[in-house]
C-alpha cells in the first residue's frame, strides 16, 4: 500500500496538474462521485459484506465525520443534506441491530428504546430541511424513508403506504435493483405477500442482482408471509449459501431452522 500511494503521489507530482477546486462545469459529477463512495463507506461499515462481524464501526463513523465535513462546506445542497440525514437515521439503529452474542436482529424485532434519540432527531431535522428547498434527489428519498421507520414507535406502527410511495418515487431517479427489492417488501407489507412476490420476480431477472443472497432472503420471508413454510425454509437456506457474512448465514440458517 504505501508503494502504491508513493507511486501515485508521484505520477500527481509529474502530471503537473495543480490541486484546487474543479472548474464549475465539473462540480455536479465530481460531487456525485463523492457522495457515492461516502454512501459506500457507510454501508459497508454498517453491514459488513464479507467476515465475522456484521459491522465496522470505524467506517461508518468515518463516513459520517467526512459527510458532515461536505454539508458544512455545501450546506444548501439537498442531497449532501439527504446523505448526512440518512446516514444519522440509519446509525441511530446501531445499538439495537445485534444481540449479545453478535448476532442480527432485524428491524421489526429490534427493541426500539435502544436507538440513539438524538441522532434520529438530527436526522429528521435535515431532511425536514432538505425536502422543500427544490429538486429531490435519490439520498433525500432514501433519508425520508428512514425517517418514517425511525419515527414508528414500534413495528406494526410503521406507516408502509408512504413508505411505499416514497419507494415507487425513489424508482423512478434511480436505476437500483436494491430500491426495486426493497419496494417489494413495502408493497407485501401494504398489498399482501403476493403482490410482493410478483414484484420479486422482476428484480430476479435482473443481472446484477443474481448472486446477491438479499433476494432469496426477501423471497424467503414473502413466502413465510404467505403461509408456505417449506419453500420459505428453502429460501431462507438457498439465502445463507450466498451470503459473504458470517452474522447474515448464521441469521439465515436460524430463520430456515426456525420453520423446520
Amino acid at each position: 500500500m504505501t508503494r502504491r500511494i508513493t507511486r501515485a503521489k508521484q505520477l500527481i507530482k509529474d502530471s503537473g496538474v495543480p490541486f484546487g477546486m474543479p472548474p464549475v462545469t465539473e462540480h455536479t459529477g465530481r460531487l456525485d462521485a463523492v457522495l457515492h463512495a461516502l454512501y459506500l463507506i457507510f454501508n459497508e461499515g454498517y453491514a459488513t459484506t464479507s467476515g465475522p462481524s456484521l459491522q465496522r464501526v470505524e467506517l461508518s463513523a468515518e463516513a459520517i465525520r467526512l459527510t458532515r465535513l461536505l454539508h458544512g462546506l455545501l450546506p444548501g445542497d439537498g442531497e449532501v443534506t439527504g446523505l448526512l440525514a440518512l446516514m444519522l437515521l440509519t446509525d441511530a439503529r446501531r445499538p439495537a441491530r445485534t444481540g449479545p452474542g453478535g448476532e442480527l436482529i432485524p428491524m421489526a424485532e429490534q427493541d426500539r428504546s435502544r436507538w440513539d434519540t438524538e441522532l434520529i432527531a438530527e436526522g429528521v431535522r435535515l431532511i425536514s430541511e432538505a425536502l422543500p428547498r427544490g429538486d429531490t434527489g435519490p439520498y433525500q428519498l432514501q433519508a425520508a424513508i428512514a425517517a418514517v421507520h425511525d419515527e414508528a414507535p414500534d413495528a406494526p406502527a410503521t406507516d408502509w403506504a408512504q413508505i411505499t410511495a416514497l419507494y415507487g418515487l425513489l424508482l423512478r431517479v434511480s436505476d437500483n435493483p436494491v430500491v426495486a427489492l426493497n419496494h417489494a417488501v413495502a408493497v407485501a407489507m401494504v398489498r399482501g405477500a403476493d403482490a410482493g412476490l410478483a414484484l420479486l420476480g422482476k428484480v430476479e431477472q435482473d443481472r446484477r442482482m443474481t448472486d446477491d443472497h438479499r433476494v432469496q432472503a426477501v423471497r424467503a420471508h414473502l413466502l413465510e408471509m404467505a403461509g408456505d413454510l417449506p419453500a420459505a425454509r428453502a429460501a431462507y437456506e438457498a439465502a445463507a449459501l450466498r451470503a459473504t457474512g458470517l452474522p447474515q448465514q448464521r441469521y439465515l440458517r436460524a430463520r430456515a431452522a426456525r420453520l423446520t
